[in-house]
């Protein structure tokens, strides 16, 4: 992967957060990836996010698979620990580092090709163990690095750039996580920033895992008429379902929206997710109503985008993030001491017996 580091300026007028760093903290190298690729907007939502909510770089890892998904870490958060897995393998390598320390933000970048074909077991298995991870899905419809060949979320009878139409049924990654459990489902599009920050914003604080897919036209092999991920069908398309605002449990909760337009979600740690302009009867907690609303706008040709569900604390099974579920230590491994890891072949020959 070619790195080019950005210059090393900083105007003294950049606003800076509680941490006293600029945006300009969280980015990272210069972009490779085709001039209005998609992805792009979505890293700078990214950078938005973090700088935000105030978290500090270095306490964060980044993980990516292969294509052009797998490039988007090097572009935001230089300071922050990273690995660029191979194909479909960005899940373990967040499990184990979540595994390692609880105490890190993991956020993994995925696309539809490295999530929903060689990848599709890995992302299976890290929703139902509910690992404390943002996964953002930057879904384009196609294999941007190998020409343009259609990719499991591709529509079908979407039209590819050299004509080829889509004859096969495509794979919804909204509906799969939601399928398998996940307390957490969003969808957005790259070119919405103003709905894609304070998802991702909501998304970074779930505790669990919590899966954005981001519909990110590819500008070379998919931005087309007849494609169904180009930025034209994407705007001309899209049901803003859910706006919503992550409201932080220190600042106060203001709206100037009449009763019953408005709907309020509380997050585990006090935080609020408000939603509003929703449909009167869509409740976002409701699993099975959110399936089927989004059933229904895919058949009415529509992409619906916002935060669809969100597993309120108190439900059966909201609570168990993958520490819980698997009773592991609560301190992170590398502030344990050495007899705590390595506790000698007695101990090690007990552990063995309890599996026999």
């Amino acid at each position: 992967m070619t790195h080019i580091a950005k210059p090393r300026v900083r105007h003294p007028g950049l606003a800076t957060n509680r941490l006293g760093l600029t945006r300009r903290d969280y980015e990272g190298g210069m972009s490779t990836l085709c001039a209005g690729c998609g992805h792009d907007s979505i890293t700078a939502a990214i950078v938005q996010a973090f700088w935000e909510m105030d978290i500090e770089p270095h306490k964060v890892v980044k993980t990516s698979g292969i294509g052009c998904s797998g490039k988007t870490p090097a572009y935001f958060l230089k300071e922050a620990h990273g690995f660029n897995a191979v194909h479909g393998r960005m899940p373990s390598i967040t499990t184990g580092a979540h595994a390692a320390n609880r105490e890190l933000v993991c956020i993994g970048v995925s696309g539809d090709g490295d999530s929903l074909s060689i990848g599709m077991g890995q992302f299976a298995h890290v929703v139902r163990r509910n690992v404390d991870m943002l996964y953002v899905l930057e879904n384009n419809g196609v294999y941007g690095l190998t020409k343009g060949q259609f990719s499991a979320s591709a529509d079908r009878g979407s039209k590819a750039k050299r004509g080829q139409v889509s004859r096969e049924h495509p794979i919804d990654p909204v509906l799969l996580a939601l399928s398998l459990g996940a307390g957490f489902v969003a969808r957005s599009f790259s070119g919405d920033k103003e709905q894609l920050v304070p998802i991702l914003k909501a998304g970074l604080r779930h505790r669990g895992f919590a899966l954005v897919d981001v519909i990110s036209p590819c500008v070379t092999f998919n931005d087309h008429h007849g494609s169904t991920k180009s930025y034209e069908y994407t705007r001309d398309h899209v049901n803003a379902l859910v706006h919503a605002d992550f409201v932080p449990p220190a600042e106060e909760i203001e709206t100037t929206y009449e009763a019953g337009d408005a709907r309020t979600v509380v997050m585990h740690d006090g935080s609020r997710i408000q939603f509003r302009k929703v449909p009167a009867d869509y409740d976002p907690r409701d699993r099975d109503r959110v399936y089927a609303y989004v059933r229904e706008r895919q058949r009415a040709g529509e992409v619906a985008t916002g935060l669809l569900h969100l597993e309120p604390p108190g439900r059966p099974g909201s609570e168990t993030d993958f520490h819980g579920i698997h009773g592991t230590a609560d301190a992170p491994l590398a502030h344990c001491s050495f007899e705590e890891l390595c506790p000698g072949a007695t101990t090690l020959e007990e552990i063995q017996r309890a599996f026999r």
